[in-house]
């Protein structure tokens, strides 16, 4: 019988194949700190039903015991239209690497997230200095709708969390006929659709206590070890050949 090692997995390089087990997860400390949680919205209106559910959202996870901090849209610029130096950009990406996870809400504007949310996301980079923004991080996902429930916002959301490689939660928020459903203080009325911001708040803490210790090791990737070893043997090819083709020069004169 062949070992996959040999002849079952001939293109595999295995120097760089780091087999799951239990004992990569023993002895890692674990953190005592509140989970810290990043909340964006996206509407700049007055009255945004995504701000107000976010908010609401922020109370139930400090009651849950977490940190949060809430970004404010209001004068992020577009994506491009300002370098990256901008002081709500830098403001967006240093909450970005405080985070251990985040809480997603959009409005759906024609079928889709709008351009207010979507332009926080593109402001984020998969790397940045090295480091990536949003690997490894929770996220819960919520959306409110004007009319009858849909799940347009929610599935973009989706879409865009695989994208930046974080660990996105089952369960998820989408509020119908928001105008309904938060009084003239702004706070959300009890419903079902309350019961489950609830749920889903209660989930994302759960998931980032099991995971915020363990996202190294889960966003561990065969393929970058093997490409940062290729550009290693590379780099260190090209510095003994500066170092030997000068003497070997001199030597042969």
């Amino acid at each position: 019988m062949s070992h996959p090692g040999n002849n079952g997995l001939p293109n595999l390089h295995h120097d760089h194949v780091a087999v799951p087990g239990h004992e990569q997860l023993n002895g890692r400390e674990v953190s005592r700190h509140p989970p810290r949680i990043l909340l964006l919205y996206g509407s700049l209106r007055e009255r945004s039903y995504s701000r107000l559910l976010t908010l609401e959202a922020e109370r139930i996870l400090q009651h849950l015991g977490a940190e949060t901090r809430v970004f404010d849209p209001h004068r992020l610029p577009l994506p491009d239209d300002a370098p990256a130096t901008h002081p709500k950009v830098a403001e967006l990406r240093t909450l970005s690497e405080w985070s251990e996870g985040q809480v997603w809400c959009s409005p759906e504007r024609h079928g889709a997230v709008t351009g207010v949310f979507k332009s926080q996301i593109d402001w984020l980079p998969l790397e940045y200095g090295g480091i990536r923004p949003t690997q490894g991080r929770t996220l819960a996902v919520m959306q409110v709708s004007g009319g009858s429930q849909s799940f347009n916002a929610v599935n973009t959301l989706r879409l865009l969390g695989r994208w930046m490689r974080m660990v996105t939660i089952p369960n998820q928020s989408s509020v119908a006929k928001a105008f309904e459903e938060f009084d003239e203080a702004g706070r959300m009325r009890p419903s079902s659709y309350y019961d489950r911001v609830v749920d889903v708040m209660e989930e994302l803490v759960k998931f980032t206590l099991l995971i915020r210790d363990r996202s190294e090791y889960l966003t561990d990737r065969y393929s970058e070890r093997k490409d940062v070893a290729q550009r290693n043997a590379t780099e260190l090819s090209s510095t003994a050949m500066g170092h030997v083709g000068p003497q070997s020069v001199r030597g042969s004169r």
